[in-house]
């Protein structure tokens, strides 16, 4: 069996959440012996085609609606989990479901693969005012990655953070996928969608997806839309997060009700894909992220970014090719935009390019997963040595 481990799974919706979803279905449509391990949620069904194995957790404070796992102490998990026969494991984080997939790795002599997909000492900064207990769960972080058979990142500007922490090891690039890139007609997608949502002909419509958290730079983003209110454009917000009413707050300071619309969380996909193709642009103006699924997403339905240069997330982008690329201040962002927006077929032309270079399918990138799975446990069961 090949078991999946984070710390959140769906109905807690984020990029690496929604990564192991979709590394489970494919793999088990391909494979079939899969397996996922996170801890409880509030709302979670589990009625996918495999196993879901949760155990107990506690809410973690401004954090909603993130949980804090305590796999050694639930005694029915552990009884169950160990019961388990397992061929490789994959943590998709460092924590309590990746400790635990370093253990059972260890115990039964198979490979572990472990992906690094978030700047966690900028959440660790947020969170903790005292730099030395900081440096120390950076360490931690790093040794979980030194004792993984495999370190992955999913694209390679990443790999510069992981440096950052202290890491000395390899690493490999495995992309991610895209449950949008199927080839929908998102010229028919857009115009229904559109008119859902109350955008008017003559004006643009801009969209960010994603935590509602200040990390993400959402001040700056807001900052920005001011600058440019008087224009004709709507902007839509889809998340949740600490920053939520901090954000209204803001937009109504910055005269910007009437051009900004909060959604909320949206978990229906097919809703938020009406979303992405409706918009003109993505404005994602994040330090914060590494390598962002929502980028990609917007992608898929022809909607091109606008990003920080030389921003990791942005690696991806080429300016004014498949995407577009400011300087890290507040006018040079607004002024972007609003030079884009007097260019309608330079953004028409930026998303068409966007979705032929950036957006892959999951089902693709499975492929190649479960091909790197094979050959390590191959690699594993000769007796090679990783070092």
């Amino acid at each position: 069996m090949i078991g999946l481990f984070n710390d959140c799974f769906p109905p807690i919706m984020d990029g690496v959440s929604l990564t192991t979803q979709n590394y489970a279905y494919w793999l088990n449509k391909k494979a079939g012996d899969v397996c996922v391990v996170t801890p409880t949620a509030p709302g979670a069904r589990d009625d996918e085609a495999y196993p879901v194995y949760r155990y107990s957790s506690i809410p973690i404070p401004m954090r909603k609606p993130y949980r804090l796992g305590f796999p050694r102490i639930d005694w029915p998990f552990h009884a169950r989990i160990h019961k388990l026969s397992f061929d490789l494991v994959h943590a998709h984080c460092p924590f309590s479901s990746g400790s635990l997939a370093m253990r059972i790795a260890r115990s039964q002599h198979v490979p572990l693969v472990a992906t690094f997909h978030s700047k966690y000492r900028t959440d660790f900064e947020r969170a903790i005012p005292c730099k030395p207990l900081v440096d120390y769960l950076i360490r931690n972080i790093v040794e979980f990655y030194e004792g993984a058979d495999e370190v992955w990142i999913p694209q390679a500007a990443v790999e510069e953070t992981l440096r950052e922490y202290g890491y000395k090891g390899k690493v490999e690039v495995v992309d991610n996928g895209n449950d949008f890139a199927d080839g929908s007609p998102v010229d028919e997608i857009r115009k229904s969608a559109r008119q859902m949502l109350g955008v008017a002909d003559g004006e643009m419509m801009f969209l960010f997806v994603g935590q509602h958290i200040w990390e993400k730079n959402l001040s700056f983003l807001l900052d920005a839309l001011g600058k440019i209110r008087e224009l004709p454009f709507r902007m839509f917000f889809v998340g949740s997060g600490y920053a939520a009413a901090e954000m209204k707050q803001k937009a109504e300071h910055l005269l910007l009700t009437e051009k900004v619309t909060f959604v909320g969380s949206i978990t229906d996909r097919e809703l938020l894909k009406k979303y992405y193709a409706a918009a003109d642009l993505f404005l994602f103006p994040s330090l914060y992220d590494n390598a962002p699924l929502v980028v990609r997403e917007a992608a898929a339905l022809h909607t091109p970014s606008v990003m920080i240069e030389h921003s990791t997330a942005a690696e991806i982008i080429t300016d004014s090719s498949n995407g577009f690329l400011t300087p890290a201040t507040v006018d040079a962002y607004a002024g972007r935009i609003a030079e884009l927006m007097k260019q309608p077929q330079l953004i028409s032309s930026a998303g068409d390019v966007a979705a032929q270079t950036i957006a892959r399918s999951w089902e693709d990138v499975a492929e190649e997963v479960y091909d790197r799975y094979t050959n390590l446990m191959k690699r594993k069961n000769s007796g090679y040595s990783k070092k």
